[in-house]
């Protein structure tokens, strides 16, 4: 069930995201928050302007693994404009991370991108989260906000 509080902070993820397309990268923010709801990281993609691999996701998991303990990590929530991809699925569950709430799903983004006649450029099996990562809860997508992300989607493919 997403609450108030998982909208604001997937409206924030919205925001971060926006925040990539202007700057060149692709429409996808990521923010950590403790189990007491504090803000503890927060990124946007830069997989244009540093390198591929720079998903928020990852850059999230990183920071969880640098800077909470095992038991922190495993209350925190990660919330994020897109579904994590199978990478980012990955590193989430390998720094030990618990909830993810998203705002579309990766099954959404193929389908945006069939409509908009862009073909995938990903060199790796789209999956779901639970395909990768099947003990992490997730909550997504959202439906009102997706359209948000949609629109970020578009404007990145015609900034590109």
């Amino acid at each position: 069930m997403i609450t108030d509080s998982d909208m604001q902070h997937l409206h924030r993820c919205i925001e971060l995201a926006a925040e990539a397309v202007k700057a060149g990268d692709e429409p996808f923010g990521s923010v950590l928050v403790d189990d007491e709801g504090r803000v503890l990281h927060e990124d946007r993609n830069r997989a244009n302007t540093v390198d591929a691999t720079y998903h928020p996701e990852i850059a999230v998991a990183k920071w969880a693994a640098q800077n909470m303990n095992p038991d922190a990590r495993a209350k925190a929530v990660v919330y994020t404009s897109g579904e994590h991809c199978t990478m980012c699925s990955a590193a989430h569950a390998w720094a030990g991370l618990g909830r993810i709430v998203y705002v579309s799903s990766s099954k959404q983004l193929s389908e945006w991108m069939d409509e908009m006649g862009v073909e995938s450029s990903s060199p790796i099996n789209t999956l779901s989260i639970q395909e990768v990562a099947p003990n992490i809860p997730v909550d997504g997508p959202v439906a009102g906000l997706d359209d948000k992300v949609k629109a970020l989607q578009r404007r990145a493919l015609q900034k590109g």
